[in-house]
């Protein structure tokens, strides 16, 4: 095994004989984890070299490190450190003598975001918050195309840093989409990409949001959305939801009591409830936001899945004096961790955007949103997202069948007409912590509705994400849920 990277280790040229020197800096660097069992370490020669000794200094250094039991040599590969470490090298040192220290030193600032992940582990089936299929992935389309960008865009010597915006080509092709299948006109002037829609979302909250500033969400909804509003210094304020989802005339009577900055709603697919905002209740909210002269903070993180003929267009499509800000992402159209989101605003809030980018990120990939405008020109996404469509369709309608034959006299649930979650509602008392507990026995995890909770209320509700699921895979993982309901 070669080592990658030079070992940088420090010598006094007054500090005593330099080759007990380079022995006790060894063994300290064994000690502390920074070279460990069976780590190779530079040959003499290069030692020497790196150190400005003489190479039978080094030789010597080595040769005692050996006679201890710190190193070994073998002939042909080089010089190691021990796996058999002398027992004295094995003691137990302080945690600053060992690497990072375990606290910081200094007060850290607030109390932290309030979100709880669930990814996929091995071991477990994981009904997720709605994740696409990864496996589903063009990946020889996408290796081509951004191989492609990448040779183009280093031979132009474009791999540097550039427009905070994005990369026009992608801002247009972008632009185009959203014409064509959302009814929303704009120009490259109204568009900023950012590493997915959380991105997107946290800047729009730097951007419109001063400490004490009220910041509307629903009742249930996107924690980490809720927490980028809390970290910009928001005072949170929900509203309730119902069978159509935001409740706006409660929206309304909220507006008349406090000066809200911002409203933050998720109007195609609720997040968590999926449920579809009807067009009355997107009209009326427009009509407030003028009214009260409020934001619009319009999270569109899966329009793309919808399996009617006729998706809802999004309330950008209709705002006509600025008063929504448009996110969206290419991140569960294709894989999340292709972090391509984008905001679509006036330009004065996209000026400001792209100042905030500037100071987080400075910019984004500019071979990777190359590679994604070519895949966009080509009609390959066009193309996949048809393909997988069809494929999420099927498992919506097996993960329905599967809860009616196994979970019916726990679960009910409306067949949602997009998005690739279930929202179900126990129709009986049970402790979802028990229930988490029995699942994770079963090797099954899901989501509790109290996650989705500003206040983590215990709510009878699950979130069951099907798109990464295949059939498989949701027939063992609805089997394992129903053991855990009869344990629990």
């Amino acid at each position: 095994m070669l080592r990658t990277w030079d070992l940088k280790i420090v010598i006094q040229r007054e500090g005593g004989p330099v080759a007990r020197q380079i022995v006790q800096a060894i063994i300290q660097e064994i000690r502390r984890g920074r070279l460990t069992p069976g780590a190779p370490l530079p040959g003499s020669r290069e030692l020497a070299k790196a150190l400005d000794v003489n190479r039978k200094t080094v030789v010597l250094a080595y040769e005692e490190l050996t006679a201890q039991g710190w190193l070994t040599s073998e002939k042909t590969r080089g010089t190691f450190v021990s796996s058999a470490l002398p027992e004295k090298g094995i003691e137990a040192v302080k945690p600053a003598d060992s690497g990072i220290a375990r606290d910081l030193g200094v007060r850290l600032a607030g109390s932290g975001p309030d979100v709880q992940c669930l990814y996929g582990e091995d071991g477990y089936l994981t009904f997720d918050d709605g994740a696409p299929d990864t496996r589903l992935v063009p990946v020889a389309e996408l290796a081509a195309a951004w191989r492609k960008a990448l040779l183009a865009a280093s031979q132009r010597n474009r791999l540097g840093y550039g427009d905070p915006r994005g990369t026009l080509r992608l801002r247009r092709e972008i632009l185009g989409m959203l014409s064509s299948e959302r009814g929303i006109t704009a120009n490259e002037d109204n568009i900023c990409i950012v590493r997915g829609s959380q991105m997107g979302i946290y800047v729009a909250a730097r951007v419109l949001i001063r400490p004490g500033d009220c910041v509307v969400v629903e009742e249930l909804t996107y924690p980490p959305a809720r927490e980028a509003f809390r970290a910009a210094g928001a005072e949170i304020v929900t509203v309730g939801l119902d069978e159509d989802g935001l409740k706006v005339d409660e929206l309304e009577k909220l507006c008349y009591r406090k000066r809200v900055r911002a409203v933050y709603v998720t109007p195609h697919h609720q997040f968590p409830t999926t449920v579809l905002l009807p067009a009355a209740r997107r009209m009326r909210m427009l009509a407030l936001a003028e009214q009260f002269d409020f934001a619009i903070i319009e999270d569109d993180y899966s329009h793309e899945f919808h399996f009617t003929h006729r998706p809802m267009l999004p309330l950008a499509s209709f705002d006509r004096r600025g008063k929504v800000v448009y996110v969206g992402s290419m991140s569960k159209l294709l894989t999340p961790s292709l972090r391509i989101g984008y905001l679509i605003a006036p330009q004065p809030f996209i000026d400001r955007a792209a100042g905030e980018v500037t100071i987080i990120d400075r910019q984004g990939d500019p071979a990777t949103e190359a590679a994604v405008s070519d895949l966009l020109a080509s009609g390959v996404i066009h193309s996949h997202t048809k393909k997988v469509m069809k494929i999420y369709a099927e498992r919506r309608d097996l993960l329905a069948r599967l809860l009616a034959t196994h979970l019916d006299e726990w679960l009910s649930f409306e067949l949602p007409i997009g998005g690739l979650a279930l929202w179900t509602v126990c129709k009986q008392d049970i402790d979802m912590a028990a229930l988490q507990d029995a699942a994770a026995r079963e090797g099954v995890r899901f989501l509790a509705a109290g996650q989705f909770s500003a206040k983590h209320r215990a709510l009878p509700a699950l979130r069951l994400g099907f798109g990464s699921l295949n059939a498989e895979e949701l027939t063992d993982g609805v089997q394992r849920l129903q053991r855990a309901f009869l344990a629990a």
